[in-house]
C-alpha cells in the first residue's frame, strides 16, 4: 500500500526529468563534440585541402618539393590531433557516430598509399585529386553526424553552416585542378567534366546554405558574396566552364581563390562560435528547467517518503523478525536435518518441524504459518527420500549377492563342461561364455559398490600392479584391443586390490566402447612422487571441454546416485571406488584427439618392492599372484593364436629346475585337431587350479584383510 503511491510519484518525476534531461544531454553532447571532434576535424580538412593542391602540382611537374613534404607533415600532425580528440570525446561518441569515425580512420590509413602513388608517378592528376576527395568526403560525412541536437533552431542553423562548409570544399577542389592545369596550360576532358560538376555543386550549396541561415549568421556571408574576390572568382570559374581551358592569368586565379577562401574560413569560424554559444545557452536554460522540475518533484517524493516511513517502521520490524526466522530455517535447521539424514541418523519429524514464532499483523503471522508448513513438508520429504535411498541400496546389495552366487555356480558348471569337452570349437565357445560370466560378476560388484557395501574380495599381501591391470583387462569384452605397456615393478595394498581392479576395468571398458573397433587402447603406468599413476588412453572422438569438466567434477566429488542417470553407471562406480580409497581419477583430451583417463593411486596404498615375493613357505602361490593366475587365459591369448584358439607356451609354468634345455628351433607345422584338443585340456586344468587356489584366499573377513 505504501510502495505503490511512492513508485507512481517517482515515475512521474522521472518522466518529467527525462523530457528535459534528454534535450540537455543532447545539447551538452553537441558542445563537447564541437570542442573536440569539430575543431580538430576542421583543421584536418584544411590541411588535406592544402596537401591536395600541392599534390596536384607534383603530379603535373613530376617533382617532389620541400613545400609538399612540409605540408604532409602538417597533415600528419592534424590527423594525430584528431585521433587524440576522439579519445577525449569519450562517452560522447555513440554508436551512430562510431561508423563515420571508423570510415574516416580507414581513409586516413590510405594516405600512405596515395602519397606513394604520387611519389612514384603512377597516379594521374585527376586520379590523385579524386583520392584526396574521397578522404575529405569522409571528413564531411563525420560533420553530418556531429549535427545531432534536439533543438530544432540550432539544428537548422548547423545544417546550413555545414552546407556552406561543403561549398568551400568544392572551391578547394576547383582550385586543385586549376593549379595543376596552370603548369601545362591545359585541362583534359575528364578534368573539364569534373570542374563543371564542382562549380555546379558549389553554386547549389551556397544557395542552400544562405537560405537556411538566419539574419545574424547570413549577413557576413552575403558581404563576402558581394565582395570583389568572390566576383572575380565567379567570373573566372564561369570562363573555365565555358572554354574548357585554365585561366590565362594564373596569378589572378590564385589571388582570388586565396582571398575568397580566407574570408569564407573567417566567417565560417565566427558563425560556428556563435552557434556554439547559442547551444551552450540553450543547454543552460534546459538545466534550469530540469532544476525547477526536479526540485519540485524531489520535494514531493521526500514528503511521501517521510509519511511512508512513519507507517512502515512497524511493518519493517515485523518483517525483520520473519526474515530472521526464515534465514535460520533455510541456513541452519533444514541443512542440519539433511546432513543428519545423510549420515543415517533417525530424525523425528514432529520435533524438527516445530512452528516458527513470529508476531505482528495478520499477514506476517500467515506467512509464518506458511513457512512452518513448508518446513514440515521439506523435513518429511527428506526423511522419505533418505529411507528410499537406503531401500534402493539394500535392493542393490541383495540383488548383487544373489547374482554373485548364481555366477559362482555358473563358473563351476563351465569348469566342469570344459573338462569334459575335447571339441576345439566347443571349447572356444565355453571360453567366451566363461569370459562373459566374469564380466557379469563385475557388474554385480558394481551394484554392491553403489549400495555402499565393503569389497567382497581382499588379500593379505600386496598385489603386483601388473597383475591388477591384467586382471582388469581380462574383465573387458574387447580385451584383445588393449595393449598393456611395460610398467615399473610395484604393488598395491591387498585390501584395495579388488576395488582398484574394478576401477581400472570400468575405465578400460569405457575406452574400448567409445573408440573405433580398429584402434588400440594403451595402458601405461609409472611411479610418481605422490604414488602410482596409471594412464588409459583411447583414440576415439573425445569430448568437449564442458563435458570433461562435468565428468571430472563427478569423479572428484561423487553425489548421491540418481536412478534417472543410469547412463553414467560406470562413472558413479569409479567415483565411489576412488572416494573409498583416496584415489584421484581425471579425464582429459589425449594428444591423439581421444580421451586419456589418469588414475593416481596414493602413496599409502603403494607397497614397497621388497614386499613382493614369489610364494609362501608351504609352496602355495602368494596372494599377489592369484589375480595373474586367474587371468592366465589373457596372457596365453596375447602370446599368440592359431585358427582363433589360444596357443600354449611350452614349459611356461614349470619351475626353473624342471625346464629342459630349449631345442634348436624347428619349422612350425600346422597343429592337428588332437593337438588342439590337448592344448585346451591343459588350459582347462590350469584355469581350474587357479580358481580353486583363489577360492581359498578370497572369502576372508574384513579384519583378516
Amino acid at each position: 500500500m505504501l510502495l505503490l503511491p511512492l513508485l507512481s510519484l517517482s515515475a512521474l518525476w522521472g518522466f518529467v526529468l527525462n523530457l528535459t534531461m534528454g534535450d540537455a544531454q543532447s545539447l551538452l553532447r553537441a558542445d563537447t563534440l564541437y570542442e573536440t571532434l569539430g575543431v580538430t576535424s576542421t583543421d584536418l580538412g584544411v590541411q588535406l585541402q592544402s596537401e591536395r593542391v600541392r599534390s596536384a602540382e607534383a603530379l603535373t611537374t613530376r617533382e617532389l618539393t620541400e613545400v609538399l613534404g612540409a605540408q604532409r607533415a602538417r597533415t600528419d600532425k592534424a590527423a594525430a590531433d584528431f585521433e587524440h580528440a576522439v579519445t577525449e570525446a569519450g562517452d560522447a561518441v555513440d554508436d551512430d557516430l562510431r561508423m563515420p569515425l571508423d570510415a574516416l580512420t580507414a581513409h586516413l590509413d590510405r594516405l600512405g598509399s596515395i602519397r606513394a602513388d604520387i611519389d612514384g608517378g603512377i597516379s594521374s592528376r585527376l586520379a590523385g585529386v579524386d583520392a584526396y576527395n574521397q578522404v575529405l568526403d569522409a571528413v564531411f560525412a563525420l560533420y553530418d553526424h556531429l549535427i545531432s541536437v534536439s533543438d530544432l533552431t540550432v539544428f537548422q542553423q548547423a545544417t546550413s553552416l555545414h552546407a556552406m562548409g561543403s561549398a568551400r570544399e568544392y572551391i578547394a577542389r576547383e582550385h586543385a585542378l586549376i593549379v595543376g592545369a596552370l603548369v601545362d596550360k591545359r585541362l583534359t576532358e575528364p578534368e573539364r567534366a569534373a570542374f563543371t560538376e564542382y562549380a555546379a555543386s558549389r553554386k547549389f550549396l551556397h544557395a542552400r546554405g544562405l537560405a537556411g541561415l538566419d539574419v545574424p549568421l547570413r549577413r557576413p556571408f552575403e558581404q563576402v558574396f558581394a565582395s570583389q574576390p568572390f566576383l572575380t572568382f565567379s567570373a573566372l570559374e564561369s570562363r573555365v566552364v565555358k572554354t574548357g581551358a585554365p585561366p590565362a592569368d594564373a596569378e589572378a586565379w590564385k589571388s582570388a581563390v586565396d582571398r575568397l577562401t580566407t574570408e569564407l574560413d573567417r566567417d565560417s569560424a565566427a558563425a560556428a562560435e556563435a552557434l556554439a554559444g547559442r547551444t551552450s545557452r540553450a543547454a543552460t536554460g534546459t538545466v534550469v528547467e530540469i532544476a525547477v522540475a526536479g526540485g519540485l518533484g524531489l520535494i514531493a517524493v521526500l514528503a511521501s517518503i517521510i509519511i511512508s516511513v512513519r507507517f512502515g517502521r512497524r511493518l519493517a520490524g515485523e518483517l525483520y523478525g520473519l526474515r530472521t526466522a526464515a534465514i535460520e530455517l533455510a541456513e541452519v535447521r533444514l541443512p542440519d536435518v539433511v546432513d543428519r539424514l545423510r549420515k543415517g541418523e533417525d530424525v523425528d519429524v514432529r520435533k524438527e518441524a516445530r512452528a516458527i514464532r513470529v508476531s505482528g499483523s495478520a499477514e506476517i503471522t500467515d506467512v509464518g504459518r506458511a513457512f512452518a508448513s513448508v518446513q514440515r513438508t521439506a523435513v518429511t520429504a527428506a526423511v522419505g527420500q533418505a529411507a528410499l535411498r537406503r531401500g534402493v541400496g539394500q535392493v542393490f546389495l541383495n540383488l548383487a549377492r544373489r547374482k554373485q552366487g548364481l555366477l559362482h555356480r555358473q563358473l563351476g558348471l563351465l569348469d566342469g563342461m570344459q573338462r569334459r569337452t575335447h571339441d576345439p570349437d566347443r571349447l572356444e565357445e565355453l571360453f567366451r561364455l566363461d569370459h562373459l560370466t566374469t564380466r557379469m560378476r563385475r557388474h554385480a560388484e558394481s551394484l554392491m559398490i553403489l549400495s555402499g557395501a565393503p569389497p567382497a574380495r581382499a588379500w593379505r599381501r600386496p598385489v603386483p600392479v601388473i597383475d591388477i591391470v591384467r586382471a582388469a583387462v581380462a574383465e573387458v569384452e574387447d580385451y584383445t584391443r588393449v595393449n598393456v605397456e611395460a610398467m615399473p615393478v610395484s604393488a598395491f595394498d591387498g585390501g584395495s586390490a579388488a576395488d582398484l581392479t574394478h576401477l581400472v576395468a570400468e575405465l578400460v571398458e569405457n575406452a574400448t566402447i567409445y573408440s573405433p573397433p580398429d584402434t588400440v587402447v594403451q595402458i601405461r603406468g609409472d611411479v610418481v612422487s605422490n604414488g602410482y599413476a596409471i594412464e588409459i588412453e583411447d583414440k576415439g572422438l573425445g569430448l568437449s571441454a564442458v563435458e570433461y569438466a562435468a565428468i571430472n567434477k563427478l569423479l572428484s566429488a561423487p553425489p548421491e546416485f540418481d536412478l534417472a542417470d543410469s547412463d553414467r553407471l560406470g562413472l558413479f562406480v569409479v567415483a565411489r571406488l576412488a572416494e573409498r580409497h583416496g584415489v584421484k581419477v581425471q579425464l582429459r583430451r589425449s594428444p591423439y584427439g581421444g580421451t586419456a583417463a589418469i588414475v593416481l593411486v596414493p602413496r599409502s596404498l603403494v607397497a614397497d618392492q621388497a614386499a613382493l615375493t614369489t610364494g609362501d613357505d608351504d609352496g602355495r602361490p602368494a596372494p599377489a599372484e592369484l589375480p595373474s593366475r586367474t587371468k592366465k587365459a589373457l596372457a596365453v591369448v596375447t602370446s599368440g593364436t592359431h585358427a582363433g584358439l589360444p596357443r600354449r607356451v611350452r614349459q611356461a609354468n614349470l619351475a626353473p629346475q624342471l625346464k629342459e634345455e630349449p631345442p634348436e628351433p624347428e619349422p612350425q607345422a600346422e597343429r592337428s585337431p588332437d593337438e588342439v584338443r590337448d592344448l585346451f585340456s591343459a588350459f582347462q586344468r590350469g584355469t581350474q587350479r587357479a580358481r580353486e587356489e583363489a577360492s581359498e584366499e578370497e572369502p576372508m573377513s574384513k579384519g583378516d584383510a
